[in-house]
């Protein structure tokens, strides 16, 4: 059945990165004996549609549901709605990139990435010429633009914009060893201990009347514009509490000492059972969420659109790619080589062992992550830590086999083996049975991949990565002894400016520090 025509004829210029209205049409398109689409029945919600929600890019989502009320399961086609964004009143342009992603299990993810700050805007929400569920939306402005400095002085009421739950577990226990936080001791300690030229590497950052400070300790310092660039992006938010820490730039977590035996705080992308570092979400994840719709192109929700085959459809030997970071990574190639109809895994880089391509294979091209979801069993190996690409393994459209491991990142805790993944032990001695299992079990095996997907989306969204960092630093201000203050040697961090700079004007900023903060 012939459902839709071509409507404008400027259609390709509407999915450029940048325009002015952003309109995504549908084309000629059959949907054959499809369940029609009820637009009124579909429902959209997410926190992008509400006024002051102000992340780097603003998401909702979009359900199919048919004209019996029944939700829908499978695509209606990547182009089936089509998202317009307008100024409400007037004729004044509005500057933003839309992207619409089809999930391909009935969801539509929504993705709205604004470069100035209109005043108030229209979301309207077609499919075909009817409107969907209670579209047009009016999303009160300022609408700000990811380099807008606007921060809200609420915390409390910030945290209600984005949803945040009230606590994160994994915080709690990071910190209950630093019920109060010395830093005129942890500071030279830190310095002496974790900064060796060659070694390690530490950032000292200071967060006072929501500006940023920054003092590097060591030779290698390199990724503090991770870290520079998630703390500048927070203060643009909302007004943080004064706050002082340290960060380590290195991959692996560094505090050894139990706290009773002169053990200190140390910020780290990566935990450890046998180390006492404070976990933050990863550096990859972080960037993921702050350039979405920029420089990166995967993040959590571009994964959710490119999952693979149907399950059925999929590949039953197990995948992996990556470097030679880890001996079990070379017993992995080597096993492939061996048993090709078990496991298919190649080495892309060799840095830290010789090679020996007669044991492990020829190094070969990266491929798309977005490929990897052809097979419907997914390795996950540790590299020099823990393996970064675990939160993107989850939410596809695969099963996890995870190798046991001592590292962790900030959300490891609340999965559970068996139902988030399929573990394997550290020596992959049991890789083998693992798959025979996954391929004896499948509809187990499918429901755990289900779980796994359903916990990425919940927990590894864009707001979520803001909310931990919010509530760490916190949490780790509420145990400070003494507020910081700005000593000597610290540099101020700057804000990144660019041609939009103009296009921002803060209207909190303009208000009385007597009168009530408004979101």
């Amino acid at each position: 059945m012939l459902k839709f025509h071509v409507k404008y004829a400027w259609q390709v210029l509407c999915k450029q990165t940048l325009v002015y209205v952003v309109c995504y049409t549908a084309f000629c398109s059959t949907l054959g004996d499809a369940a029609e689409v009820d637009p009124k029945q579909c429902l959209i919600w997410g926190p992008g549609l509400k006024s002051h929600f102000n992340l780097p890019v603003r998401y909702f989502y979009i359900q199919a549901v048919d004209v019996k009320g029944e939700k829908l399961t499978d695509s209606v086609g990547e182009t089936a709605f089509q998202v317009t964004v307008t100024q409400a009143v007037g004729e004044e342009r509005v500057r933003l990139r839309v992207d619409i992603l089809d999930r391909h299990d009935g969801v539509y993810i929504v993705r709205l990435k604004p470069f100035s700050a209109p005043e108030n805007i229209l979301v309207s929400v077609k499919y075909g010429e009817e409107h969907v569920a209670e579209s047009p939306y009016k999303v009160k402005g300022p609408v700000y633009q990811e380099k807008c400095y606007c921060p809200v002085a609420n915390i409390t009421r910030w945290y209600e914009e984005l949803e945040c739950p009230a606590s994160y577990d994994q915080i709690d226990l990071d910190l209950s060893h630093f019920p109060i936080i010395d830093m005129d001791k942890v500071a030279p300690e830190a310095v002496s201990r974790f900064s060796n030229h060659g070694r390690h590497s530490l950032c000292h950052y200071k967060i006072i009347d929501n500006k940023v400070y920054r003092k590097t300790h060591g030779s290698i310092v390199d990724f503090k514009m991770f870290m520079d660039a998630i703390l500048l992006s927070l203060v643009r938010k909302v007004r943080m509490p004064d706050v002082e820490f340290f960060v380590n730039l290195g991959d692996w977590p560094l505090e050894k000492r139990k706290p009773e035996n002169g053990g200190i705080p140390i910020l780290s992308w990566c935990g450890s059972d046998s180390t006492f570092d404070v976990v933050m979400p990863t550096y990859d994840i972080t960037e993921a969420t702050l350039e979405m719709l920029g420089r990166v192109s995967l993040d959590m929700f571009s994964v959710q659109a490119n999952t693979g085959p149907k399950w059925a459809d999929k590949s039953e030997v197990a995948f992996w790619r990556g470097r030679d970071s880890r001996e079990e990574r070379l017993k992995l190639a080597e096993l492939s080589q061996k048993h090709p109809d078990m496991v298919d895994a190649a080495l892309t880089f060799m840095f830290f062992f010789p090679k020996n391509e007669e044991k492990y294979g020829p190094t070969v091209k990266p491929v798309s992550f977005f490929d990897f979801f052809k097979s419907k069993y997914q390795l996950n190996i540790d590299g020099t830590v823990a393996a970064y690409r675990f939160p993107y393994l989850l939410a596809g459209d695969a099963v996890v086999l995870k190798q046991d491991s001592e590292y962790y990142e900030h959300f490891y805790k609340r999965l559970s083996p068996w139902r988030h993944y399929i573990p394997l032990k550290r020596d992959l001695s049991d890789i083998f049975d693992q798959i025979k299992w996954a391929r004896n079990h499948d509809d187990e095996a499918h429901a755990i991949a289900q779980n796994a997907q359903q916990f990425a989306r919940e927990n590894l969204h864009p707001a979520e990565i803001f909310c931990y960092h919010v509530k760490l630093f916190e949490a780790v201000s509420k145990r400070l002894k003494k507020k910081p203050v700005v000593t000597e040697g610290f540099e101020l961090l700057e804000h990144p400016t660019d041609s939009y700079d103009s296009l921002c004007e803060c209207k909190r900023l303009k208000k009385k520090s007597s009168k009530k903060d408004e979101l």
